[in-house]
């Protein structure tokens, strides 16, 4: 029994990966994985697979994935039958996948139940302030690194800055580097080209150019960013989380807050801090609770909701909400 918590999906799969993968060269060969969705999951055959042993192999592994961190009554009292089974067989390895793991979810029968029929695993998140060094751990396994001193940690820096909150991402990104580029040093120049030339840079470059309010740019990536197949979800998240961050800071500075000092604190840096230093001070705070709430319309838009003020198609209304956050940018 193996019972992994935390909310970093790149971590948690690596971790199980090395049990799986010991587990196979130990003959485990079958596998059954069980997603857990709400208080009516049927759990009846999670209960056959973990007390039977596979018609076609010796052993097997069993996954239950359960979001939430919340099985529910009847997921608790099968949670602690599977533990009790997992103590009396050594032909079933049980895999247990949880969210990072809080003082109630410990305190539960059902999870003390887990914990004492085998290994739990707590599985820490990597921090802003530890993302740069684990780049560079990442990047030293297959065998390259950035430059010494200063210059390398600019590097860091940049890499960390753009991967922040998605260690899949970053870890995609440290790949890419290893396919582009020898074994040995790498420039911050390598990296520069080799991290801003995805699609979600691409959604970050959208959002630069919104705020520095040049509409005829801002449809041309919106239509390339359409054409090349990004999600219209993922396109306004970005711009709606832009404002939501745009409000926050307005709503601090207009309080008294030292503009710097609130940047500092909301993780603004770069480009994106100057061109908040240029635009806040004269954007209005209803203006930007009018875009919130178009932004809240425009999320029904592109999840198939119509909206008689706005565009049905969801890419011509990500078109409007862009341009209408542009026009109070250019307007301050």
């Amino acid at each position: 029994m193996y019972v992994f918590h935390g909310d970093d999906v790149l971590l948690v799969q690596e971790a199980s990966d090395l049990v799986r993968r010991s587990a196979l060269e130990s003959g485990f060969a079958d596998r059954h994985v069980f997603t857990v969705f709400g208080a009516h999951f049927d759990w009846s055959e999670v209960l056959a697979s973990s007390g039977s042993q596979s018609l076609f192999a010796d052993k097997q592994i069993i996954e239950i994935r359960i979001p939430s961190g919340k099985p529910g009554k009847e997921g608790s009292v099968a949670l602690q039958k599977i533990a009790e089974a997992a103590r009396e067989s050594d032909a079933v390895l049980t895999l247990v996948y949880l969210p990072r793991a809080d003082k109630l979810m410990k305190n539960s029968a059902w999870f003390t139940a887990l914990e004492s029929s085998g290994a739990s695993i707590s599985i820490e998140s990597v921090s802003r302030h530890e993302l740069g060094q684990w780049i560079a751990q990442r990047l030293s396994l297959q065998k390259q690194r950035v430059e010494a001193g200063e210059a390398g940690q600019v590097a860091l820096k940049f890499f960390a800055d753009r991967v922040e909150g998605n260690l899949l991402a970053a870890h995609q990104e440290i790949q890419k580097l290893g396919l582009l580029y020898p074994e040995g040093e790498l420039t911050l120049e390598q990296i520069e080209v080799a991290v801003l030339d995805v699609a979600r840079y691409d959604v970050f470059k959208l959002t630069q150019a919104v705020l520095q309010g040049q509409p005829i740019r801002v449809q041309k990536m919106l239509d390339g960013l359409e054409a090349e197949g990004v999600a219209a979800v993922l396109t306004h998240h970005t711009l709606a989380e832009e404002i939501r961050s745009l409000r926050r800071v307005k709503e601090a500075t207009q309080g008294g807050r030292s503009l710097s000092v609130v940047l500092k604190e909301q993780r603004i840096w770069g480009d994106r801090e100057r061109l908040y230093e240029r635009v806040v001070p004269g954007i209005r705070l209803n203006h930007l609770d009018q875009l919130l709430k178009d932004a809240h319309v425009v999320d029904g838009v592109v999840k198939g909701l119509k909206s008689p003020l706005w565009p049905h198609d969801p890419w011509q209304a990500l078109h409007r909400l862009a341009q209408r956050l542009g026009h109070v940018c250019a307007s301050k």
